[in-house]
């Protein structure tokens, strides 16, 4: 299932009905719309957003926007919002990138991040591409993919980061290229004349001229504290004498201005604005959770606060969605932490996750219970309804927050020492996967066999079958697919589809196509069921590949053209298979041109695939295919396939099945009751009759003669 989108961080902040013009700066911006990067870099309350929100409603290019917040640091849930981002001006764009992304074993993040350039390439109109408050991401794979991005942006495509702090991008290169606006403290502090429309006009103070020079100098032009001032001032006198006290650097000033605002509003008020700083996005039912206050509405008191100036910003036209300004929850919840005991903060914490749960945020409720300290509550959101929140593309946060548990607390819990085996498959970080398969069977050891505990050894055998999937080891995935799905309980889909899938592999690479079609088309039919596109896809590759063994050309055909309708467009990487399919079957039919664009496309599909094995089958066939149309007839193939069949023994071509199918020597071997060195000299054999010189490239040409 995909990644959970909240549609409010894709919203552009809409102006403020009060708002000093700029006309400096935006004429800067777009100036720069020529260049590939807008930096806005300065620290919080200098007006990035505010800037940045206004000069985009004024310009031409079509906007996507896209607020970030902590966990974004999830590369997944990042490409998956940037994607989201770039869909509300492109909606067709990235389907493809979407599934690849959210998959099982999701390609490497390169072949990603081009197919995410070549669908930005087909974007007609001029845009821009808004990233704001890039420093909450602290994350170097993240940092990586948007300089990889960045570097090869089309020139229809402009850049826009807000920022607290300089991103690690390339941004030196950039800048010495020519290809770099920036805006910094410098630029972005108000000038005395906007400082006075500020403070007179829109906070609607009548200071005089040398008092708003003196509070413009004590702030230096700094936006959050002239507002902070300016909100202290509406209740004073003495405007002068308290101007005059005003001094300390920024955050000293801050945390006084603070005590004066706080102090001006009423306690409901102050105790609202402390028991919601915990939250990174607010709407009225979510604080009224959180709060348990009767007395008084979230909804109102929020438009109350937006009334005030009180440094919260409104998220959607509809007003339901607000956050306040970054710096002044962070005060607010310095204020909470130091006011507050641990068990009124875990309560807290806890009812915006039942909040969030309750509405299907399963993502937020997770961040929540683990705030809460509510290990059980965090270990139910984790393993999910059905659906882990791995599964749904929620793999970091939930890594980052195993890996914080102590053993002891992992060995109460068997099941989230599965999770934690789980989610390093996920985020590939194989080596780590048995060790945490075996501690969950250690936990297990003593714990009574119910229907719970059967179906985390089942799952462990699935997660044991995967791993021997990418070693190849055909014996090891049979054992563990069918332990799996011995154990594994009728409900748990998502787990037993993968398990299908994996037994069906490896009754294929065994040879047992009978077994392998059934498995297959089982986990098909579950894998359609639940929504797993990728094992769909999968499952029908292999029947495909079945169909063609068999001689069902007609029916492998359908197969391999309903795999590319599943990979979506662009394709997925394992879609190479179904374009090498049909590239096969084409040529059998003399079809050269057909032929010629399928293994084309699968040729451009392997090369993004980890393994270089499929890119060389691909390549072998792109010769021969070469070769066919400068030397063929219309007789030539079948008469070069006949040729070839007579001069292969019926022992030769049993070997080449086998090869095929992926069996080491070895295997072969032991399969035909053989001795090694027999097999290596069939292998000779086989090589010098085909004009080959290794495995692959022996699969690719027999395919290509149909001797498969």
């Amino acid at each position: 299932m995909p990644t959970p989108i909240l549609i409010t961080k894709l919203y552009i902040p809409p102006p403020r009905p009060k708002v000093i013009l700029r006309p400096r700066l935006i004429e800067r911006l777009n100036d720069g719309l020529h260049r590939k990067l807008t930096l806005i870099s300065a620290p919080a309350g200098f007006g990035k957003t505010t800037l940045v929100s206004e000069w985009v409603v004024g310009c031409e290019r079509q906007i996507a926007w896209l607020s970030l917040d902590e966990g974004d640091n999830d590369p997944t849930r990042f490409l998956t919002y940037l994607v989201t981002a770039l869909q509300t001006i492109a909606a067709n764009l990235g389907q493809g990138v979407l599934a690849a992304i959210q998959s099982p074993q999701p390609p490497p993040i390169e072949s990603i991040l081009i197919a995410l350039l070549n669908e930005i390439t087909s974007i007609a109109n001029n845009f821009i591409l808004v990233l704001d408050d890039y420093h909450v991401i602290d994350s170097k794979p993240i940092d990586d993919a948007l300089s990889f991005l960045l570097e090869r942006l089309p020139p229809q495509a402009h850049l826009v980061i807000t920022t607290r702090e300089d991103p690690r991008l390339p941004v030196a290169r950039l800048r010495v290229r020519q290809q770099l606006t920036e805006m910094r403290v410098a630029d972005l502090r108000f000038t005395p004349s906007e400082a006075a429309g500020f403070l007179n006009q829109v906070m609607g103070l009548n200071l005089s001229t040398e008092d708003i020079t003196a509070l413009e100098t004590r702030t230096e032009g700094w936006i959050a504290g002239l507002q902070l001032a300016a909100i202290s001032l509406q209740g004073h006198q003495d405007a002068t004498g308290f101007i005059k006290s005003f001094t300390g650097n920024h955050h000293f000033v801050l945390d006084y201005l603070i005590e004066e605002v706080l102090h001006r509003q009423s306690e409901s008020v102050q105790t609202f604005l402390l028991r919601t700083s915990i939250l990174d996005r607010m709407c009225g039912s979510l604080c009224d959770a959180v709060l348990l206050d009767a007395a008084a509405s979230g909804q109102e008191t929020l438009a109350y606060l937006e009334r005030a100036n009180l440094f919260i910003v409104p998220l959607d036209n509809e007003r339901r969605w607000y956050r306040y300004h970054h710096l002044f929850a962070d005060l607010l919840r310095q204020r909470l932490y130091h006011s507050a005991t641990a068990g009124e903060l875990n309560a807290l914490h806890t009812r915006a996750s039942l909040w969030y749960e309750d509405n299907g945020v399963d993502a937020e409720a997770f961040h929540h219970a683990v705030a809460s300290h509510d290990i059980d509550h965090a270990a139910r959101l984790v393993e999910g309804d059905g659906m882990p929140l791995p599964f749904r593309g929620v793999v970091m946060p939930v890594l980052t927050w195993l890996m914080s548990l102590s053993p002891t607390a992992l060995n109460a819990r068997p099941a989230l020492w599965v999770i934690y085996a789980s989610t390093l498959l996920f985020a590939g970080q194989l080596a780590g996967v048995e060790q945490k398969a075996q501690a969950a069977e250690a936990a297990l050891q003593g714990v009574e066999l119910d229907d719970k505990t059967r179906d985390l050894i089942g799952h462990i055998a699935s997660i044991r079958a995967t791993l021997a999937v990418t070693r190849h080891d055909a014996q090891a995935i049979m054992s563990q697919s069918l332990r799996a799905l011995e154990y594994l309980h009728p409900n748990n889909l998502p787990v037993r589809t993968a398990t299908t899938w994996t037994l069906a592999h490896a009754h294929h690479i065994q040879g047992d196509l009978i077994a392998a079609r059934h498995a297959y088309t089982e986990a098909l039919t579950i894998s359609q069921m639940i929504g797993h596109r990728i094992i769909s896809l999968m499952a029908t590759i292999g029947l495909g590949n079945i169909q063609e063994a068999e001689n069902q050309l007609d029916l492998a055909v359908e197969s391999y053209q309903h795999a590319l309708q599943l990979a979506g467009d662009p394709p997925q990487s394992v879609a190479c298979e179904a374009h090498l399919g049909l590239a096969r079957i084409f040529l059998g039919r003399n079809d050269l041109d057909a032929a010629q664009r399928h293994g084309s496309l699968a040729l451009q599909l392997a090369q993004q695939l980890v393994t270089t094995d499929r890119a060389a089958v691909c390549e072998v066939f792109l010769a021969h295919l070469k070769q066919a149309r400068e030397k063929a007839t219309d007789g030539f193939l079948p008469s070069m396939s006949e040729s070839l069949i007579e001069a292969l023994s019926q022992r030769e071509l049993e070997v080449l099945q086998l090869i095929a199918q992926g069996l080491s020597n070895h295997e072969i071997s032991e399969r035909l009751f053989l001795a090694l060195s027999t097999v290596k000299g069939h292998n000779q054999k086989i090589f010098d009759k085909l004009h080959v010189q290794r495995r692959t490239e022996a699969i690719a040409r027999a395919r290509e003669l149909s001797l498969l």
